[in-house]
C-alpha cells in the first residue's frame, strides 16, 4: 500500500495546477488591492492636509466655538422649557 494515496478507486482527486493558479491570482489581486489602498490613502492624506492649511481658523478653535454655541443653545432651550411648562421665571445659568 502506498502512503498518501487512496486505496479506493473512487477516491477524491484534486489537480494541483488549478489550485496553484488560483492561489497565485488571489495573491496578485491582494497586492493590487493593497497598492490601490496606499495610493488612495496618500491622496486623501494630501487633500486633508492641504484643506487644514487653508482653513481660516484651526480645527481646535472651530470645536471650541461650536461647543460654546451648543452650551448657549442648551441653556436657552432649558430656560424656555422651564418658563413655558412650569410657569416659573427663567433662571440664568452660567
Amino acid at each position: 500500500m502506498n502512503y498518501g494515496q487512496s486505496s479506493s478507486a473512487t477516491g477524491f482527486k484534486l489537480s494541483s495546477t488549478p489550485m496553484i493558479t488560483g492561489a497565485a491570482l488571489i495573491g496578485a489581486g491582494s497586492l493590487i488591492g493593497l497598492a490601490g489602498m496606499i495610493v488612495g490613502g496618500a491622496a486623501m492624506y494630501s487633500a486633508a492636509r492641504k484643506w487644514f492649511v487653508e482653513l481660516e481658523m484651526p480645527p481646535s478653535e472651530v470645536v471650541k466655538h461650536k461647543w460654546n454655541q451648543t452650551k448657549a443653545a442648551t441653556v436657552a432651550g432649558a430656560s424656555a422649557w422651564q418658563q413655558h411648562h412650569n410657569g416659573a421665571p427663567a433662571r440664568a445659568h452660567a
